[in-house]
Formats: C-alpha cells, structure tokens, sequence
C-alpha cells in the first residue's frame, strides 16, 4: 500500500523565484534564505519520494473570481508552468499523477469532502518555487506531483480546522491506495506577511515561530485557532498558513501513531516582504 513517510511546509515567496532564474542566489540579500535549504536538497535526493501532494494556493492564474473552488484536486497527466504576466518561470513541465489523484479525490469525496477535480490547470509560483527551493534547478522534477490548490486569496477561506481534518481523509486515502509507492505531502505558503493597506510589510516573528512550536507538538490545538487570529498577528496574507494543516493533519501521529521527527527548520526574514519558514517532519 501506499504510504506518507514524510511532510515538507514552506513559504513560496515569487521573489525567491526570481532571485533563481535571474541567478542571484549568490547575492548577501539571498544567500541566507537558500542556506536554510541546502539540507532540505540532500534530504529530497536521499529520501525521494515517488509522488509529491503539494498543497498550495492558486493566485489568479489558473482560477479567477469567476470561478473560486475552496478545494481543488489536479488530475492532469502534466501541468505547465503559468505565465504571471513576466512569461512562465524557465521551469520543468510538473507532471502528474493521475491514477493517484482519481483515486484520492473519490475517496476523500466518499469521506464528505466537497472537492473540484481539475483536468487541466497551469502552475504558478505557489507550486514552483517550493519545487525550486527543495530540488534547485534540475532539467525534469524528481517525481510525479499532484497539485492542491486551496482558496486562501479571496474570502471565505477554509477555516483551520477544516483543512485539518481534510488533511486525515487524504492521509487515510493515500493509504488506501493499492501500489507501493512513497508520498510527501507539502503544505506551502505565508508565513507573516501583508501586502497591502496600512500593515503593508508586517512580520511577526514571535507569532510566526509560536506557530511552528505548535504546529509540531499539537496541531489538534492549532487547528482551532480562528482566521482573525491569523489575520490580526500574522497579516492578511498569514491567512496562507492554514494549507500547512492540510499537510500536518496527513501525518501518523494525527491518526494514532508515533509522534514525527523533525529533521529540520528554518527560519528567516525577510525575503521581499515575507517571513520564510521551512520544516520537515518525518513519520516515525
């Protein structure tokens, strides 16, 4: 059967992006942030996953405000990197899994979880920056990805304790499936920040540290943490970090077993206007 061994969460700043593809990652302003992932790329290379869930949010690429699904699960047999309006990131196509990803969303919908299945879809900075920070610049991506792109850009978001609990049903689901295969899920996103109005800028360092401590040692609490909280401490954009349960809620721990290693964590700012945060866990 199909197994989690291990959650990747990571901020997916697009300037981290441009920072890669204009070269500049030897620059002082950037060399700290690619630092604290100079680990995370050997680990990826020695723990390879057969298929990446990486959940991230769509930022007016793939859906607009005609149409905002809350969930949606990418089936597509390949993905194309999205033109932000600076033409597309020169990136890897991001091809998918899509037996994995029928059978996740049937299963998940089976267990009372509205979601929008999605055929064909282009890929912005929120899926591949967090590729690029943990994979560097490879000619093809290590590995299948299925996309899951959450609404966190325009209100109403899903609350934390929905995404949570999303996280089990798929954590159960990718169990379900009948090949042996190595799945990481990645939550992406935030950490503190505001893009615009009079906050434009915001940090928090205390809350946003606060959160990974919590994160690890009881996600069941932090879940319940409400939206303002989010909004008030961490920015309008903080908002963002609710994906990271998703990931955390697929873990072992969640569903009765061990309590997962972190095998490492990152922390800096800022990058642009951003907290970049970064942390593995893996399943014991």
């Amino acid at each position: 059967m199909a197994r989690i061994t291990a959650s990747v969460y990571t901020s997916h700043v697009p300037a981290i992006g441009a920072a890669i593809d204009l070269k500049k990652t030897g620059e002082d302003y950037w060399k700290p942030v690619f630092k604290g992932y100079e680990f995370s790329k050997q680990w990826l290379k020695t723990e390879k996953p057969d298929v990446i869930f990486l959940v991230f949010n769509d930022h007016a690429t793939a859906f607009s405000l005609d149409l905002i699904p809350t969930f949606a699960i990418g089936t597509a047999a390949e993905y194309t990197p999205a033109d932000e309006g600076w033409g597309p990131r020169p990136v890897p196509q991001v091809i998918g899994h899509p037996k994995l990803a029928g059978h996740i969303a049937q299963s998940v919908i089976q267990d009372d979880f509205d979601l929008t299945i999605v055929n064909k879809m282009d890929v912005d900075h929120g899926l591949t920056v967090p590729l690029s920070l943990m994979c560097g610049e490879p000619q093809t991506w290590p590995c299948p990805v299925i996309p899951f792109a959450v609404n966190v850009v325009q209100y109403p978001a899903p609350s934390g304790r929905r995404c949570y609990m999303l996280g089990q049903a798929i954590g159960r689901a990718i169990r379900s499936y009948d090949e042996d295969l190595n799945v990481q899920i990645w939550g992406t996103g935030g950490m503190s920040h505001q893009l615009q109005g009079p906050r434009a800028g915001l940090i928090n360092r205390e809350w946003d540290n606060a959160f990974l401590d919590q994160l690890i040692a009881d996600p069941d609490a932090l879940s319940r943490k409400p939206h303002i909280d989010y909004v008030r401490e961490a920015g309008s954009e903080g908002i963002e970090l609710v994906m990271w349960l998703i990931a955390r809620g697929a873990m072992s721990d969640v569903s009765g077993g061990a309590k997962p290693k972190v095998a490492h964590r990152f922390y800096h700012v800022p990058a642009s206007n951003t907290a970049v945060g970064h942390l593995i866990l893996e399943n014991a």
